[in-house]
């Protein structure tokens, strides 16, 4: 493999499970437990997502079976108690859905799930026509990547450019998912330039650029002995 998944189309699942707005309670419930889910786009028509029903809209129904709300909870949980009495998946759903683009970024994919609480996202066009979805354990695959494919593309997409005639070669390992620069540069600004770039790169885990700028000369410099390295470069420690 070349380069890396980066947008969403390349990690989602395009076989959705769905129901209909007016799909039943009972069936939903069924749905989810056959395929073990534990959330399902809502569709009108065949393809145009108008909401998710999840566990947690089932579950009041089973909270409030046998209970009768005090005044406080009536006030406050007005959109729980709706749930309740809900037949149809229509009723239950949230909406409007929280959808991702297929061109969308991972990063983008992750921000959406977190700002949103949600677990997967429905992948729709520009029309709101279902695509796939996507789901947390999707966005962790590329930390499946392994070391030798990540130096590769390190190599390829940021050394060669930043760092095209080093001053001794700049040699990338990688372990674990930890990527770790080495060698001399003429320029040591672009260490964090570099950092920055190799985070970028799908399933690395952490950075070490351990990058040294030329060797001072003797009597240039009085601190350092003829030899000594500069000190370590600024943005060359541990970046997660």
């Amino acid at each position: 493999m070349h380069g890396s998944p980066h947008i969403v189309s390349d990690v989602m699942t395009q076989t959705v499970v769905s129901v209909g707005s007016e799909a039943a309670f009972k069936d939903i419930v069924k749905t989810m437990r056959q395929w073990k889910v534990s959330a399902l786009p809502v569709l009108r028509g065949e393809s145009l997502v108008i909401g998710v029903v999840s566990e947690a809209d089932l579950l009041p129904k089973e909270e409030f079976r046998d209970s009768d709300p005090d005044r406080h909870t009536q006030l406050s949980r007005l959109a729980d108690l709706a749930k309740a009495g809900a037949l149809t998946a229509g009723e239950l759903m949230t909406a409007p859905a929280v959808t991702v683009r297929a061109n969308a970024t991972l990063a983008e994919a992750a921000r959406a799930m977190a700002v949103n609480k949600v677990k997967r996202l429905p992948v729709v066009d520009d029309s709101g026509t279902l695509q796939g979805i996507v789901s947390r354990s999707d966005l962790l695959k590329v930390f499946l990547r392994t070391d030798d494919d990540i130096a590769e593309e390190v190599c390829r997409e940021v050394v060669v450019y930043l760092f095209p005639a080093p001053i001794e070669s700049v040699r990338v390992s990688v372990r674990d998912g930890v990527v770790t620069l080495t060698g001399r540069i003429r320029d040591t600004t672009l260490v964090p330039v570099a950092a920055r770039l190799i985070r970028a790169v799908e399933g690395v885990v952490d950075v070490d650029c351990a990058l040294m700028g030329p060797r001072r000369r003797l009597g240039l410099d009085p601190d350092f002995a003829e030899g000594d390295p500069w000190p370590r470069a600024p943005g060359a420690t541990n970046a997660s």
